[in-house]
């Protein structure tokens, strides 16, 4: 293993993304967005033909290793995604490695993290290169005192409550923001556009044209949406 400091925008090892489930349902469109990060590993790419992705497009794919966390890394007694889906666990508390990339999804409302969900949430938070999380998926950092100082933003209609809860977070009301390592989206789809902003960012390279990025090939092939992080496309209303 190399001795250099890990640069996530320059890995010189295996990249470890994780999807931290905690005991509480998971939105699965909140997880989703997990599909932008395949996209841009070997396995997924290699066997495509070179006159679909190009060679030089290749070389720019990334070396990911995928986690599935929950506590006990079993399945639970019950569905631990929406829509009568389970996820099957790949990693316990215990044996889950230190985690480069953290994603984490909304959980069920009224659901309490435990201690010991909080603690292990706080210690992926403290070794992770980047923090993301996609709609309630913020209430989870929030329960573990993360967000003090932290700019963030949450789903649209419960950002007041969020501001209520947490005075000393800078709510702000847009698709996606970031504040250093930590990325927060609005709700569900929102995801989809902070995923692929902090692709763009992390490795889109100086230039951001389809012939020269991997990064913004794989997000035109998707069709994956630029949307105004302001909101200026929709008027919000209910």
């Amino acid at each position: 293993m190399s001795s250099e400091p890990f640069n996530l925008s320059n890995p010189n090892r295996t990249v470890h993304v994780g999807v931290i489930l905690f005991g509480g349902l998971t939105e699965l469109l909140d997880v989703a967005p997990m599909d932008l990060f395949h996209g841009l590993t070997p396995k997924f790419l290699q066997p495509l033909p070179d006159g679909f992705v190009a060679p030089h497009l290749k070389q720019q794919a990334i070396d990911m290793e995928f986690h599935w966390v929950t506590e006990t890394g079993k399945v639970p007694s019950t569905n631990n995604v929406t829509v009568g889906a389970t996820i099957v666990p790949t990693d316990s508390f215990v044996t889950c490695p230190a985690l480069d990339i953290v994603l984490i999804g909304a959980h069920r409302f009224g659901y309490n993290l435990t201690e010991t969900e909080l603690t292990f949430l706080r210690k992926a938070y403290d070794e992770c290169s980047a923090f993301l999380t996609i709609c309630g998926g913020v209430q989870a950092p929030l329960s573990a005192g993360l967000l003090e100082g932290k700019t963030a933003t949450g789903p649209r209609f419960f950002l007041d409550v969020l501001r209520q809860q947490a005075p000393g977070t800078n709510w702000v009301e847009k698709r996606w923001v970031s504040d250093g390592k930590l990325w927060t989206s609005g709700a569900l789809l929102n995801g989809t556009d902070m995923v692929a902003a902090f692709q763009r960012e992390v490795w889109g390279g100086k230039s951001l044209t389809a012939e020269d990025s991997l990064v913004e090939f794989m997000a035109r092939l998707g069709s994956v949406p630029v949307r105004d992080i302001d909101y200026k496309d929709d008027d919000g209303k209910l």
